[in-house]
């Protein structure tokens, strides 16, 4: 389904159960609703679930320029209003977990729990040669120039050798984001800095990392950790970047076993 909100045509999916808490689903850079897969069935069983594709990816619109984690998170915080829905449990993977940070601490109203999975609250200035050169590489040569690396990032390799069913529709659809998107929200990602203003977070909040996670380690996770008092945190064995995916009987265990106890 579509809808247009904060100036731009905005993809999104509701399944599950209805009248229920709202949880939110908010993917990965250079992916979309797809990624989710794993979490719907368990997911909306007990509750209403909302995904949506972000900003420049999937079937959402992908306008030209840099984008930032505040004109992310504005976006859905737009398409909440415009669904008439009040608040909802947050449950972001990397650019959804920041794009998560940015609502608790500018909407925290509208969040009854944030999940912040394998994501991190500041880009260190020695990585910025690594997005500037990510942005330049897909401008210049395209999505698939990236796509193996990332791949490698994004599973263990054990993973990715006797799993190819379950790798094959990520790589497609990350192949298949707009370059626009995918730069202008490396762009957003390579400003990241939430982790100063942490602390002011009071949203009862899940720090998840897949244990050999390589793009936003267990470091990573522990930094968000130690600022957000009201916060856990939760190692997943044997799994990389995406460990919804990877890992996907223990991540949904993780999560539901947060949302019931808030």
């Amino acid at each position: 389904m579509h809808l247009t909100v904060n100036d731009i045509e905005m993809n999104y999916e509701i399944s599950g159960k209805h009248k229920a808490p709202v949880v939110v689903l908010s993917h990965s850079l250079g992916s979309s609703t797809v990624m989710w897969k794993p979490q719907i069935e368990e997911l909306s069983s007990e509750y209403q679930v909302l995904r949506y594709d972000t900003r420049g990816h999937g079937d959402s619109e992908a306008p030209d320029g840099a984008y930032d984690l505040d004109l992310l998170g504005d976006d859905a915080v737009a398409l909440l209003d415009a669904l008439d829905i009040e608040r909802v449990h947050w449950v972001g993977l990397s650019m959804g977990g920041m794009i998560g940070q940015s609502i608790a601490l500018r909407y925290p109203e509208r969040l009854l729990t944030l999940a912040l999975c394998d994501t991190m609250a500041v880009v260190p200035d020695e990585m910025q040669g690594v997005w500037l050169e990510r942005i330049e590489i897909a401008r210049e040569s395209g999505m698939d120039a990236l796509a193996d690396a990332t791949m490698e990032r994004w599973f263990t390799e054990a993973f990715r050798s006797t799993h190819a069913q379950a790798v094959a529709p990520i790589r497609r659809q990350f192949v298949a984001t707009a370059v626009a998107g995918f730069v202008g929200c490396c762009e957003a990602i390579r400003c990241l800095n939430y982790l100063p203003r942490l602390n002011s977070i009071e949203t009862p909040t899940l720090a998840v990392v897949g244990e050999h996670d390589q793009a936003t380690p267990v470091a990573a996770a522990d930094a968000i950790h130690d600022r957000i008092a009201s916060s856990e945190r939760v190692v997943i064995p044997n799994a990389a970047h995406l460990s919804n995916i990877e890992q996907h009987e223990l991540f949904n265990k993780t999560v539901l076993d947060f949302l019931k106890r808030h």
